[in-house]
């Protein structure tokens, strides 16, 4: 039999690049007298090549640059049509920082394709290898990483396939690691196709010296053997000092050094053919180089204008990168039939967890969405977050749908400190997030908020598990836990992180109760104090929230009290009590087998209580919630008999959970819920 290596290897810098790769181990078996080459299944019989994948590189950068957080987006859209195509097994090793770490371990983990691996590098231990060349391109030191590939990849590695993430593949990547059979040299490249190297593009250009036209480094086979035999480290290195002594700087990073050293070294190039990169950059010759679109391996966006770019067939070239740009990455998580592989442990205890589920059972569905596993894309537009260095800063946490995107920009407006959002949506309704981020002005200029994208699988809301996406990556010492219907009174922020001194949170347990208000006008004049809304609850403007649906919900806040309190006051949990809350960020997570519509919060303010959290109303702070339409849910909820006895059931449940982890202090809910 034939031993399965499979792995992958993708690297990214400024621009993220992807770094693929096919380790092949040409072992002979006893068995078997072909050649172990491919990752291909064929009529069931494995024949193996191992498949290396991409390493990714995120970084602080320059203006313009999509890089760090944004440039996660870039490695989804290239892996998904990688993942579209492939019949292999795969093994993803990504070059990070901290951040890109942080978000691709959590979208990989999350994701759960079968026969996909993944691992990391520190990318700050190879800054010292090109940190001392001089570099004009956007991409600053990370457009020169793919300089240092034979020292930062294993050493039991001997070819890789290095990738731009502006890429997008239109057939099996194994079909390019095939090239590896019949190559000649050391790095296998495609013919750049602008005329940047020719010297012509306006006066007094002068760009550095390369064979003819020169290569284009978006799309790389290196024979790391090979090249490791030659020498690779040093003879780069001799080509950039040399060259910088005339040319002073990079103008193209990475790309101008590999030219220089292929003009030297003409032997060590083998030419690919150019569908394997055609370039849609600015001066671009791409037609030139295949007769129809079919022909087509792979798209290369390399032009700053990316979609906008100008050629005879970019309408197909646009849709084909518009099918993986909003493609449900849900349906990647597809077996490869013919292949086997070793299932992953997560993946084991998922089929495990689903086994013990009886499907006769008339609530199935909710306990089977308590165990779904969601893609989660963390940090999905770009974050910045500064301590305030007093350990009292405190994060707004909500979550939310596409059909409340539209309250964003008014909180933002509301709220100066940081917020922590996760938005539960397709990977279409991601992009159009985007786009209605990237085009608004309010949301462009507010950089500590961080978006989480949890995206849809199952018939329900799992509204829990998306709050505890937003709970769990807050950078603050405190959490205000909101729903993005309410706006929060204007200068709230400072008050609560006034409060959180003055009741000594950082020494106690309590949950800071925030007072909720209502308005059924679409539009109104929000009031600037506690003695404005006042007068407008005495007009009938605002109302306590939901006092005529469901009053249990906020009824112990004690709103006549709260109207003439100077001070916080404490108040006694009671059945059914739902409010705001301020805590420290250690507090418990929301119980996910809740979905839907109903107790999702109120069995988190039992939690509360149960560990013995202090409920103190704040005074001189207040929310108001502004009207929208009923939700998909919540109309479930009133029209199915079946949705609220399940609904039901996971409230005993619940109950029965907690009176085992707290003891007999517990027993006063299941008590209090009896009394009802």
């Amino acid at each position: 039999s034939v031993k399965i290596q499979s792995s992958a290897n993708i690297f990214t810098a400024a621009q993220l690049l992807l770094i693929f790769t096919n380790e092949t181990l040409l072992k002979k078996e006893q068995a078997l007298t072909a050649r172990s080459r491919g990752v291909k299944c064929v009529s069931g019989v494995c024949l193996w090549f191992k498949l290396y994948g991409t390493k990714l590189i995120s970084h602080s950068c320059r203006p313009c640059v999509c890089a760090g957080h944004n440039a996660s987006r870039d490695v989804v859209t290239l892996v998904k049509s990688i993942l579209f195509h492939r019949r292999n097994p795969l093994h993803f090793h990504f070059i990070t920082d901290t951040v890109a770490n942080r978000i691709l371990s959590s979208l990989f983990q999350s994701w759960m394709v079968p026969s996909v691996h993944v691992s990391f590098y520190d990318a700050d231990e190879l800054k010292s290898e090109v940190s001392w060349i001089p570099n004009k391109h956007y991409s600053g030191i990370y457009g020169l990483m793919k300089l240092t590939l034979t020292k930062a990849l294993p050493s039991d590695l001997s070819k890789v396939i290095v990738l731009d993430t502006d890429i997008t593949f239109a057939t099996d990547i194994a079909e390019l690691w095939g090239i590896f059979r019949k190559f000649t040299g050391v790095i296998g490249l495609v013919e750049n196709q602008s005329d940047w190297y020719l010297g012509n593009l306006w006066k007094n250009h002068k760009p550095w010296p390369a064979l003819g036209r020169g290569f284009n480094t978006g799309v790389i086979l290196l024979y790391l053997e090979r090249l490791r035999r030659i020498g690779w480290e040093q003879m780069w290195r001799l080509t950039a000092e040399r060259e910088l002594m005339s040319m002073l700087s990079t103008s193209l990073a990475d790309q101008d050094i590999f030219n220089a050293f292929i003009k030297q070294n003409p032997v060590l190039v083998h030419q690919l053919p150019c569908f394997w990169n055609v370039q849609l950059s600015d001066h671009t010759r791409s037609e030139q180089c295949y007769t129809e679109v079919s022909d087509l391996k792979v798209i290369h966006w390399n032009s700053p204008k990316k979609l906008r770019v100008k050629n005879k067939h970019v309408e197909f070239f646009r849709n084909l990168y518009l099918t993986f740009l909003e493609y449900d990455g849900n349906l990647l998580r597809r077996e490869l039939f013919g292949c086997p592989t070793q299932a992953s442990p997560e993946s084991v205890q998922l089929q495990a967890a689903l086994e013990e589920l009886d499907e006769d059972d008339q609530c199935y569905d909710f306990r089977r969405e308590r165990i779904t596993v969601h893609r989660v894309h963390l940090y999905f537009l770009q974050y910045e977050y500064t301590p305030t260095g007093d350990d009292t800063d405190v994060t707004l946490v909500a979550q939310l749908s596409m059909d409340r995107l539209q309250m964003l920009e008014a909180i933002c407006k509301h709220w100066e400190g940081p917020i922590s959002l996760a938005l539960y949506m397709s990977d279409a309704e991601a992009q159009q997030f985007l786009r209605y981020a990237q085009a608004s002005e309010v949301l462009k200029n507010r950089k500590n908020v961080g978006y989480h994208i949890v995206y849809k699988e199952g018939q329900f809301y799992p509204v829990n598990l998306v709050r505890n996406v937003a709970l769990k990556n807050v950078n603050t010492p405190y959490v205000f836990l909101a729903d993005v219907d309410f706006l929060p009174m204007y200068g709230l922020y400072d008050y609560l992180r006034k409060s959180v001194v003055q009741l000594d949170m950082a020494h106690t347990k309590k949950a800071l109760v925030v007072p909720a208000f209502e308005t059924l006008r679409y539009r109104l004049s929000f009031p600037k104090s506690k003695a404005e809304l006042l007068s407008m609850l005495d007009m009938g403007t605002l109302y306590t929230f939901r006092y005529h649906v469901w009053t249990k919900g906020h009824a112990p806040t004690n709103y006549a009290k709260w109207r003439t309190a100077t001070t916080p006051y404490k108040v006694e949990w009671e059945s059914d009590f739902e409010p705001y809350v301020v805590v420290r960020r250690d507090c418990p997570e929301y119980d996910q087998r809740f979905v839907g519509f109903g107790w999702n919060k109120v069995s988190h303010i039992m939690e509360l209580d149960a560990q013995e959290y202090d409920l103190m109303v704040l005074p001189n702070a207040f929310m108001i919630h502004m009207p929208h339409a009923p939700s998909f849910d919540i109309s479930k909820f009133r029209s199915s008999p079946s949705y609220r006895n399940c609904l039901s059931t996971l409230k005993d449940e619940f109950h029965q959970d907690l009176s085992r982890k707290y003891g007999s202090a517990a027993l006063k809910y299941l008590t209090a819920q009896r009394n009802i």
